[in-house]
């Protein structure tokens, strides 16, 4: 007998997401009805004939003035909350013109039946007085028409009033309790993808950001490097060439004495065998020079029995798993960390004996370092030394870890992990940082140099006889 009530008129544009969307589409589909209805009526007035004279124009100016009332006042599902005055007051007129319609043909109880249609659009008070209305009206249509319940059949007329609120209100309230469900439904859909929405632009915002931080950190450490290399070079390599330069001008200028300018050739010749060496020595930094001949494993074995042989403490260098071929800079970070751990064993740890363990697995490369020493407390003292904080240092350039488990009396074991396919970003091993245990040699200058009277520095005599 009823339909669901909440049906709109015609469909308007809502601003709701796939999920409201399908909510709403047989409200548009039953938006028809009531205009269905109503071109029924007209049809079985005028066929019936029960409709004469100035009564059809009556009708028929009614009726018009119904479809327009429902076309332009009629407010959408999605906005009575909205403009619920503009929705009651719609309802208000439409009711009445439903009054109207029926006291002319009992056959626009067809569009009287819209009444139930629309009543979700009333705030929930004023269901039940809207139910009895429209049951009311839909009840005189039964009948006849008004003229019959005059005429004896108020009793018929009041037993289907009373036989429509109960069957109508009860399906019009399961209707309009079912709809408010799925409406809100769809509110939560539309409330969960716009949390979506705004979580993924977060995401994305993040993921740009630490692009950036990445980024900026990468540069930043480029440039340091390219400070330090700048002011290695200029500290050696360059005064050695400058040096060659100075030594082999003042020979051109010593053509009257042979003697003095042999010795000039001299020097310049040792400046530029010191400059090569140190040149040597700046490439050879940037790798450490075991691991230019053998594998990780290999280069941690020889680089402990040389440890073993100057510290005098015996070491156990055990491998596990199946080793692989890692990306350098990886290689570079373990056999240091391993290096300055050894180191630090031999200066700080008292310890009787050692162990370096070199462990493969399918994602990462653990290097575990322990002694029996007198171990410490970490974090004591407000920080950690420079060793460890270069060990740190280095795992994070290349995505790594580093653990330190320690107390008084109980030794010391060291941890660093590192993955197998290495970081993300490149890692450039010139910009890591020497260990404190293993001091670079230093640069020997050449033999101190004084002006000429042109300027230029030259030998003091006798000083080239080293």
């Amino acid at each position: 007998m009823t339909a669901n009530p909440e049906t709109t008129g015609t469909p308007g544009p809502e601003s709701g997401s796939l999920g409201r969307e399908d909510e709403n589409r047989p409200h548009r589909v039953l938006g028809w009805i009531p205009y269905l209805g109503l071109a029924v009526a007209i049809m079985l007035a005028l066929v019936a004939g029960r409709v004469e004279g100035s009564r059809v124009v009556v009708m028929l100016g009614l009726s018009a003035l119904a479809a327009v009332w429902q076309c332009t006042m009629h407010v959408p599902v999605a906005d009575r909350e909205r403009r619920q005055v503009k929705a009651v007051v719609f309802y208000v007129g439409l009711v009445a013109l439903i009054a109207s319609l029926v006291t002319v043909s009992p056959f626009f109880g067809f569009f009287a039946f819209s009444g139930y249609l629309q009543i979700g659009l009333l705030p929930r008070r004023l269901w039940p007085p809207a139910i009895a209305v429209v049951a009311g009206l839909v009840a005189t249509t039964q009948v006849g028409g008004v003229q019959n319940i005059v005429h004896g059949l108020l009793a018929p007329f009041l037993g289907l009033v009373v036989v429509n609120v109960l069957v109508a209100g009860v399906v019009t309230y399961q209707s309009l309790e079912e709809d408010q469900r799925s409406h809100r439904r769809a509110r939560h859909i539309d409330e969960l993808a716009e949390a979506n929405r705004r979580l993924r632009e977060a995401l994305e915002e993040n993921a740009g950001l630490h692009a950036q931080l990445v980024a900026q950190a990468r540069e930043a450490g480029v440039m340091d490097e390219r400070q330090r290399m700048a002011g290695e070079i200029h500290d050696t390599i360059a005064q050695g060439l400058t040096g060659i330069v100075t030594q082999l001008e003042a020979a051109a200028h010593a053509d009257h004495d042979p003697e003095r300018r042999a010795r000039h050739r001299d020097l310049a010749r040792r400046l530029a065998k010191e400059s090569l060496a140190e040149a040597r020595r700046s490439v050879q930094a940037l790798r450490p020079g075991p691991l230019a001949e053998a594998q990780l494993p290999e280069a941690v074995r020889e680089m402990a029995d040389r440890w073993a042989q100057t510290s005098g403490l015996p070491v156990r260098v055990e491998v596990t798993g199946g080793p692989v071929p890692l990306l350098p800079a990886v290689e570079v970070v373990l056999f240091r960390v391993a290096q300055e751990g050894l180191a630090n064993i031999a200066k700080h740890a008292a310890a009787s004996r050692a162990g370096v363990t070199l462990s493969y697995t399918d994602e990462v490369v653990l290097l575990d370092v322990v002694d029996d020493g007198v171990g410490f407390r970490p974090g004591a003292g407000g920080g950690e030394s420079y060793g460890l904080t270069a060990m740190r240092q280095r795992l994070r350039q290349i995505g790594g870890s580093l653990e330190i488990e320690s107390s008084p009396g109980e030794g010391t074991a060291l941890s660093a992990q590192a993955p197998v396919a290495g970081p993300e970003q490149g890692f450039e091993p010139g910009l890591e940082l020497e260990p404190e245990s293993v001091p670079e040699p230093g640069f020997e200058p050449g033999p101190e140099l004084e002006p000429t009277a042109a300027g230029s520095p030259v030998a003091r005599p006798g000083e080239n006889d080293a």
